[in-house]
């Protein structure tokens, strides 16, 4: 799913630079960030929130993400722009990292729940602590899931551009919700039609996670959305911001 074609159908959240100074505002703020930091991006796709914090001088980022071509599109990026930022492709469980080489990291842009796995989010917070300094602290955005099922829309569609519409069907089930998502062409037709689940977490039970993952001084901050226009953002709108620090 992340591909050249998800940068089609999240561009509204993903590729919008203001959208993306908005949060890396937020990352400085809540994750105390300073120079000589070292910053690790897990699930960064590609590289949004690393290339903007290069801008702004903070020149200690690695992103890592499983999709071949967003870590093409991150590398491509920060090569064009001369940021002296490392891009690795891989998995969000096992890095490869070394242990307790970064000071900050961060899993923005609702990454968490994807993976079938009921286990697979308690490793990828394990393996976060793991490669963060004794005091580092770890940074967690994703979808409000309290808020979710308030106003939860089964159905919702918008049009790319003049062309392109994505159309996406969905279905509550407990704290997961699944979903059909198609994208259409009027000129050419079906360009995807794919389903996928994703587990919703409520402030209560992303900060049992946290601890769970031996994190401290965890603080939740709900409600939180980038947008300033209301709207379905296929649930980037209604996000939870979450912090942790590793003793």
């Amino acid at each position: 799913m992340f591909d050249e074609v998800y940068l089609l159908t999240d561009a509204r959240s993903v590729c919008d630079e203001e959208i993306t100074r908005r949060e890396v505002d937020l990352i400085c703020r809540l994750l105390h960030i300073r120079q000589g930091h070292r910053i690790l991006d897990l699930c960064g796709g590609h590289g949004r929130h690393s290339l903007k914090l290069c801008a702004r001088g903070f020149v200690g980022c690695t992103v890592l993400d499983y999709s071949r071509y967003l870590i093409d599109c991150a590398r491509k990026t920060a090569a064009k722009c001369n940021y002296p930022m490392d891009c690795i492709q891989g998995d969000a469980r096992n890095t490869g990292l070394p242990a307790e080489s970064f000071d900050r990291v961060l899993i923005m842009g609702n990454s968490l729940g994807y993976i079938p796995e009921p286990a697979a989010d308690k490793q990828i917070l394990a393996e976060a602590r793991r490669v963060l300094r004794p005091g580092g602290r770890l940074l967690i955005d994703v979808t409000d899931g309290a808020a979710i099922k308030d106003s939860f829309n089964p159905t919702a569609w918008h049009e790319i551009n003049a062309d392109v519409v994505v159309c996406r069907q969905r279905i509550l089930e407990g704290n997961a919700v699944r979903a059909r998502e198609m994208v259409l062409s009027k000129e050419k037709g079906l360009i995807r039609d794919s389903s996928y689940s994703i587990r919703l977490y409520e402030s209560q039970t992303l900060a049992a996670e946290l601890e769970e993952a031996q994190f401290r001084q965890v603080t939740v901050h709900t409600d939180f959305s980038p947008h300033q226009r209301t709207g379905d953002y296929g649930f980037m709108n209604r996000r939870m911001l979450a912090t942790g620090q590793k003793p």
